[in-house]
């Protein structure tokens, strides 16, 4: 009983964090549209590229809010008996989703930029320049919502990086608006949206291979199986571990299976105990360990 007390109190404490992580990605999403669709407008009327880049990457970030949005309500939803497990690894896909959204962006905003590199066009530097400048505050504040979630959730990760990148980025135009009116270099902002695109697909790669291994059950990103075996066999009145499987259940949850071999099955509740505080302290959740003798004998258990 005990033990189902502690996972009721860890699953609401879960709920609690995934309620203002859905409010923080709300007013992020919110924002982002705003300034994206003002950015736009204005990359547009002025015929700038990095404005017109940026304001697309704006709204790939977006697409990437909304679509985390929706994995952190999916992994609120129960289990069903035709979905035992949950709608947990649809927050994998759409991490993946997200991290394929990014790249698809990046090759958009290449060609349009070696196209103006090749028939440049006049910009007013200042107007893009201050566009941009509003575009690092809106960019650092979403950020900065986000930044309480980022270690506990892949997607909310993503979106973190996004946005301090698209700050990062938003510097990059300011100084392209303001090199152009000093200097009426025109090349300069199709430049900026190369480098952009490049910012993007370095800052999106992490995400998007972190995402596919999740996708085919890989261990997630901070467990080493072999020193965890390691020491889970340190545990009193375990022999060997063997037949051990790690992988994701969602971006923020953790499952395993193994079979722990015992010397003597009195141990065996003990031993399960035991191990499953061990493995809660490298944040995995989901612990199905199977205790037998050196002779076989089984003794499974699920939690």
């Amino acid at each position: 009983m005990g033990h189902e007390g502690h996972h009721h109190s860890h699953d609401h404490s879960h709920l609690l964090t995934a309620g203002t992580i859905g409010r923080a990605l709300v007013i992020g999403i919110v924002f982002n549209v705003a300034y994206a669709a003002a950015e736009f407008g204005v990359g547009l009327w002025q015929g700038s590229m990095g404005l017109i880049a940026d304001a697309g990457h704006n709204l790939s970030d977006v697409a990437g809010l909304l679509l985390a949005l929706v994995a952190v309500k999916l992994v609120q939803k129960h289990a069903t008996t035709r979905y035992t497990f949950g709608y947990k690894k649809a927050s994998v896909l759409i991490s993946l989703v997200n991290a394929v959204i990014l790249l698809a962006a990046v090759i958009g905003i290449v060609w349009e930029s070696v196209r103006k590199f090749f028939n440049p066009e006049v910009i007013e530097g200042w107007t893009v320049a201050v566009t941009a400048a509003v575009g690092v505050v809106v960019n650092f504040v979403s950020a900065r919502l986000l930044m309480g979630g980022k270690e506990h959730d892949l997607n909310v990760k993503g979106a973190y990086l996004h946005m301090m990148l698209d700050a990062l980025v938003s510097i990059g135009v300011v100084v392209s608006g303001i090199v152009i009116s000093l200097t009426g270099w025109t090349f300069v902002d199709p430049v900026i949206g190369i480098v952009v695109a490049a910012v993007i697909v370095y800052s999106s790669w992490n995400l998007l291979t972190a995402s596919l291994r999740l996708a085919v059950d890989g261990v997630p990103e901070g467990i080493d199986v072999g020193a965890l075996v390691r020491e889970m066999e340190t545990v009193e009145g375990v022999g060997e571990i063997h037949h051990v499987h790690v992988w994701a259940l969602s971006t923020t949850e953790t499952a395993i299976t193994a079979h722990i071999v015992v010397d003597d099955m009195s141990q065996s509740d003990a031993v399960r105990a035991a191990e499953r505080k061990l493995l809660a302290r490298h944040g995995i959740s989901h612990a199905t360990l199977e205790v037998e003798t050196h002779r076989g004998d089984a003794c499974g258990e699920c939690c």
